[in-house]
């Protein structure tokens, strides 16, 4: 049986559900698990369903073509259908932290991330030795002022040629063009502290024990050309206190990025983020 996941979002009417599943049994499909959101205030309707049916290529074709045109159209539906068993190819822009590469890496190896890892780009050469010793091909494009135009041609052009379906930024340290980030939409995945926009700079955690804050946190989102103002996938936080000097801060914090990057990688490969009006719908 060939496993599909189905994306659906559009205007809330009366019958969606039946109307959806029904056409899938009309196909020889099967449901195995469905799950919906209703916005009321928007008056819009979210749906992920899991569905099953034979290996027949054709016959899926067929199925979205008559799913457009029968029932798409008739909801005015923004639907997407997946390959539950395709991974996805990832790409990772990093720097020169390593706490989220080293997760990452440590999660894919031990096959808890269903994707494949066809490259790794960064603007230095300090995190090569890990790229090398998980075996994954690493791409050093150095990125300044004068040649960061001609560096995202290039970065572009290796995703091209490595078909990539998204891109992880594992604290990558360089804000990407409004031009490269369109190429994108909903693909490009960041992680940062959540002291944003209260503590800003270089060294935000020290800025936050002066402060004497109470709680430090850890956001992944979709990158969009406003900076750090993408739709949120997931963010945690843990309470500090005042036995905490900075760098348990830094500990804290950074153990909260490896984790809630994590999550939003899966919650992007297992197809549960919906993107409606720069805020998310994740389906569990």
């Amino acid at each position: 049986m060939r496993k599909t996941t189905l994306l659906i979002n559009c205007p809330d009417k009366k019958g969606i559900i039946a109307t959806v599943t029904n056409f899938i049994v009309a196909k020889k499909g099967n449901t195995v698990y469905i799950e919906q959101h209703i916005d009321r205030e928007l008056g819009e309707f979210f749906m992920r369903l899991e569905c099953e049916f034979d290996q027949d290529e054709k016959k899926l074709v067929q199925f979205k073509e008559s799913f457009n045109a029968e029932v798409a159209d008739h909801y005015n539906m923004h639907w997407e259908m997946y390959d539950i068993d395709q991974k996805p190819n990832m790409a990772l822009f990093v720097s020169k932290y390593d706490h989220c590469l080293y997760d990452i890496l440590g999660r894919f190896t031990s096959g808890e991330l269903k994707i494949n890892i066809p490259v790794i780009m960064s603007n230095h050469l300090d995190l090569k030795p890990i790229a090398d010793a998980f075996n994954v091909p690493f791409e050093h494009i150095p990125v300044t002022k004068e040649n960061k135009k001609q560096a995202e041609k290039q970065q572009l052009e290796l995703l091209k040629v490595h078909k990539i379906d998204f891109v992880v930024l594992a604290r990558y340290m360089q804000i990407l063009s409004p031009d490269f980030v369109n190429q994108f939409p909903n693909k490009i995945i960041n992680i940062h502290h959540s002291f944003l926009p209260a503590f800003p700079g270089a060294k935000p955690y020290h800025s936050a024990y002066e402060r004497g804050v109470k709680i430090i946190g850890a956001t992944s989102h979709y990158v969009t050309s406003d900076l750090d103002e993408g739709p949120i996938i997931e963010q945690e936080v843990v309470r500090v206190s005042h036995i905490h000097n900075v760098a348990h801060f830094i500990l804290k914090g950074r153990d909260l990025e490896k984790i809630v990057l994590s999550r939003a990688i899966k919650y992007h490969i297992e197809r549960k983020v919906l993107v409606y009006n720069n805020k998310t719908v994740i389906f569990s």
